[in-house]
């Protein structure tokens, strides 16, 4: 029965010792011109994936012009040109997989967000 009392005790005087930094840390601003993202954890994620994603799909354009100039340059020689179509290949789902991610993206910022948002 101590025990319990003892705990119970020690329970409230660490709430009680505790509920001031409570009160303080909800009052609390943040400070401003510290150069530091003032948006919300969601909208960083946002947009790291959206700049990811955007850095898939240039990579993708880039690697399907590679694939046409590789295609274009095999002179008949048919490991080239199997080579330049795996790449062509690559290169598309790449950039398809990219739109997808786009397209996830929004459509979970509209239901999450419960804002519709436009490209």
């Amino acid at each position: 029965m101590k025990n319990k009392i003892r705990a119970f005790a020690s329970a409230v005087s660490v709430m009680a010792m505790a509920l001031p930094m409570l009160v303080s840390a909800a009052a609390f601003k943040a400070p401003t011109g510290t150069g530091l993202p003032e948006g919300s954890i969601t909208g960083i994620i946002t947009n790291i994936m959206n700049w990811l994603l955007m850095l898939v799909g240039i990579i993708g354009v880039i690697g399907f012009a590679i694939a046409g100039i590789l295609y274009l340059t095999a002179a008949g020689d048919e490991g080239r040109i199997d080579t330049a179509k795996n790449a062509m290949l690559y290169s598309i789902v790449g950039v398809i997989v990219a739109i997808i991610g786009v397209v996830v993206i929004k459509a979970a910022q509209g239901l999450l967000g419960g804002t519709s948002s436009t490209f």
